[in-house]
Formats: C-alpha cells, structure tokens, sequence
C-alpha cells in the first residue's frame, strides 16, 4: 500500500470539451489493472464531445448538477450522490447544466490500451434538448 500524491489540476483538452472543464487524473492502471480514474470539474455549459467506451464508463457525480445524454436521446440528469453507467460502445456525452457547475468521478477501464472513442462536438441544439427533455 502506497499514499499517492495528488496529480496537479489541467484543463481539459478543447478539442474533446466544450467549455471551461478541468481534471484531476486519480488513477491510470498498469497491468494487470485496467482502471482509469479521473475527478472531472464541468463549468456551466461545459459538455463533453460525443464519445463512447470499449468496456463502458461508470460516473459518479459528487457535486452539482448535469446531464448524461445518449444518441437515441435519452437524458439523466445527475446530482451529487447519482451513479450512472453508460454500457460498452454506446455514444453518450456528459456535462454540466447551463446553471450549474457539476463534478464527477470518471471511471473506465482500457481495452487494449484504449479507453474512450472520441467523436464531434455536442451541437448547442443537442445541449439545449437534454435541457428542454428535463424541464417537462
């Protein structure tokens, strides 16, 4: 057993985030572990690209409120305490409310080296209906 130092906080890389979003990595598993870990800070508005997982994601908000929304359009709106997995090849993005920050655990694991399959920007329109699907 090891006491791990924290990582220094960066900003996420613009051409997977839209917006102000920052990461703590907590854990990049060297085999045989597979786990990746990350606190991940969203600013109001902030979003994730499209993206999917080999092995899928697990994230757990701890403050805040956001969303978790997927191609079919389905939405869930997390808030601290909520856990939701995304199953393993599903498009989803992830982010914070246009009102609120939100921050979550970020949770997945490599499949071969490989973690995420990162796609294009969440359309303001795509953002704006996990907004609209919420408020009915």
């Amino acid at each position: 057993m090891k006491l791990v130092p924290p990582t220094p906080t960066v900003k996420a890389p613009t051409e997977r985030f839209t917006g102000d979003v920052y990461l703590n990595p907590l854990h990049n598993g060297e085999a045989p572990s597979r786990l990746v870990a990350a606190m991940v800070r969203f600013t109001p508005g902030a979003r994730t690209n499209w993206h999917s997982h080999p092995l899928g994601q697990t994230l757990h908000c701890t403050d805040g409120t956001g969303f978790v929304a997927t191609r079919d359009g389905k939405v869930i709106l997390m808030r601290a305490g909520d856990t939701v997995h995304t199953p393993p090849g599903e498009e989803h993005w992830h982010g914070a409310t246009q009102d609120n920050m939100m921050c979550h655990l970020a949770l997945v694991e490599h499949d071969n080296g490989e973690s995420a399959t990162w796609l294009e920007p969440v359309s303001e329109q795509d953002y704006q209906a996990a907004h609209a699907q919420i408020s009915r």
